[in-house]
């Protein structure tokens, strides 16, 4: 199963996107800022204030410590760790990861709404690929 990422706004704290999923859109997203790191390099990065740099990486399911519950993990990605695919609803609630939404009114608001639905849905059918031992990629666009 692939997972794609598209960043639509990049503003100046924060980058908002939409995940599709086999190219049929699945949410909103919702980022910290883009520092373009596959270009700049880690040294651009900026410590919870920066999202990850686009590329291609393996999504599993893992507990985290932090949230005390199973969520969505982005593996391998350079200048990071501990990223994960979890609930929020703006920049604020990230520090690196990406928040999932089923509602965005507008591109440059930094926000999404009904996280917790998308994130539900997008988790149950993650965790249905990874039962049936499919791999599962996030492309970051």
């Amino acid at each position: 199963m692939k997972l794609k990422l598209i960043r639509k706004f990049i503003g100046e704290n924060h980058t908002e996107g939409r995940i599709y999923l086999d190219d049929v859109f699945e949410c909103f997203t919702v980022e910290d800022k883009d520092r373009q790191l596959e270009i700049h390099g880690c040294s651009a990065k900026v410590q919870n204030k920066t999202c990850i740099p686009r590329g291609e990486y393996e999504l599993i399911i893992r507990f985290s410590n932090h949230f005390k519950k199973h969520l969505i993990a982005v593996t391998g990605v350079p200048c990071f760790e501990g990223i994960l695919i979890h609930s929020g609803n703006s920049s604020k609630d990230t520090e690196g990861c990406i928040i999932v939404g089923s509602i965005n009114n507008r591109d440059d608001d930094d926000f999404v709404g009904a996280s917790r639905i998308a994130y539900e849905r997008l988790h149950k059918k993650v965790k249905n690929a990874l039962s049936m031992g499919e791999k599962v990629y996030l492309e970051v666009a």
